[in-house]
């Protein structure tokens, strides 16, 4: 059964499409994100499924993909320094891709501190695991209070 399309579900794709574009850098991003979306869409009937609705929440899945990558210099610098000795390679694929989205939403969109953070920990805790919830919410409470 097919999951309702919500800004939840689009999150979750954007995550995966960061994910693979860290595992797979100096691809086109366009191309990437076509080819992610086939992906997805054999995989998640929801994306078989057409109308308005869904080609918003994609538009919102690849407006954070896009801002992530384009901005990806300027998110590491502000998450470095937030991670309190560790380093932002050592951290798994996903929770970058979470902590980078996460700062990018509270710098360029108008999404509340709040649901970022809430979103962030309810995705990497549905990819990875505990542990994974406790980085993510530390990482973006800092930089939602450093940023106020």
């Amino acid at each position: 059964m097919a999951q309702k399309p919500t800004r939840r579900l689009a999150r979750e794709w954007a995550v995966q499409m960061l994910a693979a574009c860290d595992l797979n850098p100096g691809q086109d991003l366009d191309a990437e994100i076509g080819a992610l979306w086939e992906q997805l869409a054999s995989a998640d009937e929801t994306l078989s499924v057409g109308g308005k609705a869904l080609k918003q929440l994609k538009l919102f899945a690849e407006e954070r993909v896009k801002g992530v990558i384009a901005n990806r210099e300027e998110i590491d610098g502000i998450l470095a320094p937030l991670l309190e000795d560790w380093e932002l390679n050592r951290l798994g694929t996903v929770e970058r891709a979470v902590l980078r989205m996460g700062v990018w939403e509270m710098k360029f969109s108008d999404v509340p501190a709040p649901v970022v953070i809430n979103e962030a920990v309810d995705l990497v805790n549905w990819f990875s695991g505990p542990k994974s919830r406790s980085i993510v919410n530390g990482v973006l409470d800092r930089y939602a209070k450093s940023a106020r």
